[in-house]
């Protein structure tokens, strides 16, 4: 029997406004230069947003969950402390390799599409509208996370400058 059917779905979760608030940190990426530094060092500040995590707890019942994120490699140890902080389930943590400055919609793609090879995604839950539209057009179903706040400033960098 193969991985794909003895082994639960996957649901992959993004990170930055889909399961963490960024709205304390945006005034980093306001500036010129942005400052990526200090946006990625206030990470572990940021709030749980609430509609979030009660998907990934709820999707975590019939799913493995798993992390998708943009954030560079550099801020594992941040994010691991920050998801077990606020009590979201054990995964795999998936993250930009440092100095990836790809839109996050195709390193994202690359990286949903190399995971779903062995196993079922039963679905991306993400707020940036080009992963969502990339990952549909790939064949991938996808759930919108349209509870955070805007976040003009972080959108255009993660498909301009390829930082998260």
């Amino acid at each position: 029997m193969s991985d794909r059917t003895d082994r639960p779905p996957l649901a992959v979760f993004d990170i930055d406004n889909t399961l963490a608030g960024t709205d304390h940190r945006q005034h980093f990426l306001e500036r010129r230069p942005r400052d990526w530094e200090r946006f990625f060092a206030a990470a572990p500040a940021d709030p749980p947003l609430a509609r979030g995590v009660a998907l990934a707890v709820e999707r975590a019942a019939d799913c493995e969950v798993v992390y998708l994120t943009g954030r560079p490699e550099r801020c594992r140890a941040d994010t691991v402390e920050w998801l077990a902080r606020h009590g979201l389930p054990e995964g795999r943590l998936w993250m930009r390799r440092n100095g990836d400055r790809r839109p996050a919609r195709t390193a994202k793609l690359e990286v949903l599409q190399r995971i779903a090879r062995g196993r079922e995604v039963r679905m991306l839950v993400d707020d940036d509208e080009l992963v969502c539209r990339a990952a549909r057009a790939a064949g991938f179903r996808v759930v919108p996370a349209t509870w955070a706040a805007d976040a003009p400033e972080l959108r255009a960098a993660q498909e301009a400058e390829g930082r998260t």
